[in-house]
This record gives structure tokens, sequence and C-alpha cells, in this order.
């Protein structure tokens, strides 16, 4: 059997920036098995798998380790295949998937995603998590991650954590975030429990940073800059229980795979 398989540059204007992610359109779902198995075989932060319904597509986002609900960097990567290489002949994409149903506009390069906010809720601060991290921050939060803010982007660039101390950590990662020189805000995101040591740009850290931002500093529309090596850019709206997030994606290569 051959399935084939691009690779995509997600928050990114050129190749080798912002988050790859690989995509892989099918006809019918496979076996999960063998979707997990090309998950662990790229050995991206994931890898996203979509098939044909009544309203657009079905979405599904693997790591290398496990399926998860929610990931906008493949998002967006599926969104850039299915307008650019696919020829998608509408301007607006609906993924059905685990975290409900997901529009992706595209205005011009930039393609716009319809996600859940889920503004995070405060919390005690782990001890684990500052021994992790290595600084103590202002304050913490939790949701499907914990946020851990910081006065300056300086301690975000800074900091080295302890990758396995953070996965005994009891929730899915750890986003870390300060105010940005440049922009409204930076962060950086760590999930070792799921195979991923940092990842360089994450849309859905993006569903809990930007409610948190937007009231802090009393702003709808925000620019955010993720800190990772490669490093990517987004662009967050709030509108009501949505968290609208833009960027651009390039493609980096296109593969088949002989299964």
């Amino acid at each position: 059997m051959k399935i084939r398989q691009y690779q995509i540059d997600a928050f990114a204007n050129r190749v080798f920036e912002g988050n790859p992610a690989a995509v892989c359109p099918l006809k019918n779902w496979l076996d999960d098995d063998l979707l997990q198995a090309i998950a662990e075989e790229n050995n991206l932060s994931e890898t996203a798998f979509f098939v044909p319904s009544e309203t657009g597509f079905k979405l599904r986002w693997f790591t290398p380790i496990k399926e998860v609900d929610l990931c906008g960097h493949a998002t967006l990567a599926t969104a850039h295949v299915i307008f650019e290489i696919l020829g998608y002949p509408k301007h607006v994409i609906t993924f059905e998937s685990r975290s409900g149903d997901l529009m992706v506009e595209k205005k011009g390069r930039l393609l716009e995603m319809d996600f859940p906010a889920c503004p995070p809720s405060p919390c005690q601060i782990p001890e684990n998590l500052i021994q992790a991290l290595g600084h103590q921050p202002i304050e913490v939060f939790a949701a499907d991650d914990y946020m851990a803010v910081f006065g300056n982007e300086e301690i975000i660039r800074a900091i080295t954590p302890n990758q396995t101390l953070l996965s005994q950590l009891d929730l899915r990662g750890v986003i870390i975030t300060a105010p940005g020189l440049e922009v409204d805000f930076v962060s950086r995101f760590f999930a070792p429990k799921y195979g991923i040591p940092e990842d360089p740009v994450t849309g859905s850290a993006h569903c809990m940073l930007a409610p948190y931002w937007a009231k802090k500093l009393g702003k709808d529309i925000l620019t955010a800059k993720q800190l990772s090596k490669r490093g990517g850019s987004i662009t967050c709206e709030i509108k009501d229980n949505r968290v609208l997030l833009s960027g651009c994606a390039v493609t980096f290569m296109e593969a088949e795979i002989s299964v």
C-alpha cells in the first residue's frame, strides 16, 4: 500500500523555520496501530491524517507516542496541503475532530484557524515544576498544561528545563511565557511525556495563552512569538469563547510511504 505524505513547515514564511508536521491524506481510516507507527517513524512532534467527510474532512493528530485531542500547527499544515496542493475550491475548511469542529479560512497567504479558547485557572505551584525550570515563576495556571508566567523575555530564553522532572508532572506539558520585547507575549512549550522535549511552535498552547494575555493586556488582538530554536510567529484574536490563530505555511517535502 502506498500513502502520500507531505512535510509542511507551519507558522513559517520560509522552509527551515516554524514547526514541521507530516500530513497524510487518506480515503478511509487505517488501523490505529498503523497510524501510530507512521507517526513514530516520522519522529516529528505531530503527524496529521485526514479523510473526506460530508461537511469537509475528519482530522486526527499523532505524536511519536500517542494520539492527541488538538494540535494547531498540524491543523495549519493540513489546511495548507488541502488548499495549496490538493486545490480545494472553497475558502473555508471544516475539520471534524476530537475537539469539535475546527474551521480554517484562507485569507491571502495567511491561514486563520478557529479554535476553542481554553482559559487557564490559577493553581498552586508544583514544587517539581520550579525544580524542573530552575526559576521561580510569578504565577502558575493550569488547564490541559501548566502555564508558568515570568517577568521578561530574557528569562524565557534562558531556561533549560530538566526534561525528566517535567515528564513526571501530571498534565500534558508546560508552557512558559512572559511579555515580549517586540510582540505582546513570548512563550516556549515542553511536553516530554508525549515525546516532545520542546515544540517549535504550538498552536494549541495559544488557546491558553491568548485568553490570559488578552485579559492581562486589555486587548483582543495580540502578536506572539514562540522562542524555540526554529521560532515562529502567531497572531491571536479572542472572539467570544474562541481563539483565532493566524499564520503561514510552506511545503518542505513530498513523499510516498510504502506499508
